[in-house]
């Protein structure tokens, strides 16, 4: 059963159509957990405009300053998945407060770093913490607020505030940048861990394993143990993977550390499924992953992810190494995006409850793929740096609407007892998003000896890949329904 947060005193097995009433404490609650998300958003954005001094200060290259952005997200990546069940059997909140010391820690170790090896660890450590914080802290949040409408409301302003936290992290980090050099970015995240951590333990319900609201219940009998080896293969196998192809890029595929990273990685991912396939609480769940809305909803996730992250960095490097921009005007340029985006936030309930979740990741995809396209036509010239505006922006307003909708088509219609495994499959997706994209395709930029030819050519396959996506999704989901799950949403 699912935490109350209407005004009534008896919780109903479905809210009714319109927009839910949140008493006071889940109003609370909801601030608390979304700002927690604001932070990790920050942290995916802040850094970004900062690289170019980051790199140059601490003497890194430029095909190594991917490592700042995938040090982050392969930890999170891969343990997002144990951190998710962990907190289904050993409590959220307790778990979602340990998360937020570490990020908190981290971003300190990384503000004082001496050099790229320990801002690369603080880096590693603040995904390690973000890994904890986001699978529990929407765990919280899907069980707190019941499916349907006050779901539908809940993760609409979970939304609302990632891109708020984009736009504030590149206009921050922007303006930090330039008047204070790069660490300033990373102290304001540990100022910010410092101000939400006071504010959770007295407001956030623990969820114990014998009962969702910690209130009653006959304990679990037999409960089980958490799959650590699934853990270490999975992540053990993405870093190989990610490795390979980032050195790769550089150096090509004939090098035998590359070589064994790809083996390694591919048998460490094999070992991964059949580890999964025998343990007794597995961080996939099989039967969970042979629901279509499971399994085609991720796929559109990662993509959305991934080649978006992709268009981020690449764009980075254009508006500041072509066109010359300083940090502070890139970061106005990435603000016009996030302002969008957190007004499609706004909004999406409302398109969601009219077309569907499905209806709108497919569309979403679709918008997204075709205005990547159009940044196709960007040149040398300083005017270019309307048109990236404007593509960019309108695109993140896609992509705003494709992570909506298919967080909403993956946890719905999922019980309680295991949302934790379904919300870690949905920010797994992110997070592997996130740092498969950028080595995979970022590199193709970093490395190549004319720029903009490289970023042009990485703008052309991500494009393809989105739009490739968006027919794979409506095609996969095809006969799922496509009434709307709730109805209309008040935003």
């Amino acid at each position: 059963m699912a935490i109350d947060t209407t005004t009534s005193s008896t919780a109903p097995t479905r809210e009714p159509l319109g927009a839910p009433r949140l008493s006071t404490r889940g109003k609370l609650v909801l601030f608390v957990l979304c700002a927690a998300q604001f932070m990790v958003a920050l942290d995916f954005s802040v850094l970004n405009v900062a690289l170019p001094r980051l790199g140059a200060d601490l003497g890194m290259s430029r095909s190594a300053l991917q490592w700042a952005v995938t040090a982050f997200a392969l930890p999170s990546g891969g343990f997002l998945l144990l951190f998710g069940r962990a907190g289904d059997l050993f409590g959220r909140r307790r778990l979602f407060l340990s998360g937020l010391a570490l990020f908190g820690a981290a971003s300190l170790l990384a503000t004082l770093a001496w050099d790229p090896a320990s801002f690369l660890t603080g880096r590693a450590l603040q995904g390690l913490g973000a890994a904890a914080i986001v699978p529990t802290g929407m765990s919280l949040l899907t069980t707190t607020f019941p499916e349907g409408p006050a779901r539908d409301r809940a993760l609409g302003i979970s939304g609302t505030l990632l891109s708020l936290g984009f736009t504030v992290g590149m206009v921050a980090g922007g303006v930090l940048t330039d008047a204070l050099g790069w660490r300033s970015t990373m102290a304001l995240l540990t100022v910010f861990a410092l101000v939400v951590l006071p504010l959770a333990p007295g407001l956030l319900p623990e969820s114990l394993p014998r009962s969702l609201d910690g209130t009653g219940g006959a304990p679990i009998p037999g409960r089980p143990r958490l799959d650590v080896p699934g853990a270490v293969t999975v992540t053990a196998g993405l870093l190989s993977l990610i490795y390979a192809l980032s050195t790769a890029a550089g150096h090509g595929f004939g090098r035998a550390d590359v070589v064994a990273a790809l083996i390694a990685g591919l048998a460490l991912l094999a070992a991964f499924a059949v580890v999964e396939s025998r343990s007794a609480a597995p961080l996939v769940s099989l039967p969970m992953l042979r629901r279509r809305t499971v399994a085609w909803g991720n796929l559109g996730g990662l993509v959305t992810f991934s080649m978006m992250s992709t268009v981020i960095f690449v764009l980075t490097l254009y508006l500041q190494e072509i066109l010359r921009l300083s940090a502070f005007e890139t970061g106005l340029v990435f603000g016009v995006l996030g302002v969008l985006s957190a007004l499609a936030g706004a909004r999406a309930p409302k398109v969601i409850g009219r077309f569907g979740a499905r209806r709108t990741l497919v569309g979403s995809l679709a918008g997204q793929g075709a205005l990547i396209a159009a940044l196709l036509g960007l040149n040398a010239h300083v005017w270019s740096v309307w048109l990236a505006t404007a593509a960019v922006s309108l695109a993140g307003v896609c992509h705003l609407g494709a992570i909506i909708s298919y967080g909403l088509t993956v946890t719905s219609g999922v019980p309680d007892e295991e949302q934790g495994l379904a919300t870690g499959l949905v920010t797994t997706t992110q997070q592997v998003g996130v740092t498969v994209g950028i080595p995979l395709l970022g590199v193709l930029a970093t490395t190549s000896g004319d720029l903009l030819s490289g970023v042009r050519t990485v703008l052309a396959l991500d494009a393809v890949i989105v739009l490739a996506a968006a027919a794979l999704v409506a095609l996969g989901l095809r006969g799922q329904g496509a009434e709307p799950a709730s109805g209309p949403v008040e935003p």
